[in-house]
């Protein structure tokens, strides 16, 4: 396992132009020592029209994607570092929405590197069953772009490449303020074929916390091998 953290490795020199700001958020790692917790608020939840409400009810049963849409929306982002039973460097990307009171919605991702394919390979949801490769690359300003790719279904001995047709290419662009000292973040997602599936865009601000405090709510309950 580098001392490197999984962002770092991913984006190679590049990490370095990232804003500082940016740098100490995704630098969270084994070895860095810390967590990062963001508390803030989305501007914006939204969602595609209503023939698209099928592949957002079926999100919402692994935390993937959920078809609620609002405006105000008070969120939670835990970014946590652990080594999995797999002894692969891990760090948690769960969002959690207070839609409205009663009603939370999470969205879930753990994210590894992958030697093999030589970038950051991001599990969606609670049970790691889709694994999608993510591209990376460092905006003007110092903010942090991501962009999905392939996407792979792994179920018991089932394993496939899962079609575009049938999922969503996610388009990320994260990046520090400084007039307002905050992280500003805008998330879309779309089908090939359906067109704007999800997105939200919101600002928040970063509570950095001690690596050993990783709560287990915030891993997935099954680990996948495959990547």
């Amino acid at each position: 396992m580098s001392a490197d953290g999984i962002f770092a490795r991913a984006l190679g020199a590049d990490f370095a132009r990232l804003h500082p700001e940016m740098q100490r958020r995704f630098g969270v790692g084994v070895d860095a020592g810390y967590g990062c917790v963001g508390r803030g608020v989305m501007s914006e939840v939204r969602r595609g029209p209503w023939w698209t409400l099928p592949f957002l009810f079926i999100g919402t049963l692994r935390n993937i994607m959920f078809p609620d849409r609002g405006t105000g929306i008070p969120f939670r982002i835990d970014n946590h570092a652990y080594v999995d039973s797999l002894g692969r460097e891990t760090v948690t990307f769960v969002r959690t929405m207070e839609i409205r009171p009663g009603r939370r919605r999470r969205f879930d991702a753990t994210m590894i590197y992958s030697d093999r394919r030589g970038r950051i390979v991001d599990y969606l949801g609670t049970h790691q069953h889709l694994a999608v490769d993510l591209d990376l690359a460092v905006t003007e300003d110092g903010g942090l772009r991501l962009t999905s790719g392939a996407q792979r279904f792994y179920e018991g001995p089932i394993a496939f490449r899962f079609p575009m047709l049938l999922s969503g290419r996610a388009h990320l662009i994260e990046r520090f303020d400084d007039e307002r000292g905050c992280y500003v973040i805008d998330l879309e997602v779309h089908n090939d074929l359906l067109g704007f599936l999800f997105g939200y865009r919101g600002t928040f601000t970063c509570e950095f916390v001690d690596g050993d405090d990783v709560p287990e709510t915030a891993k997935p309950y099954r680990e996948e091998r495959r990547e």
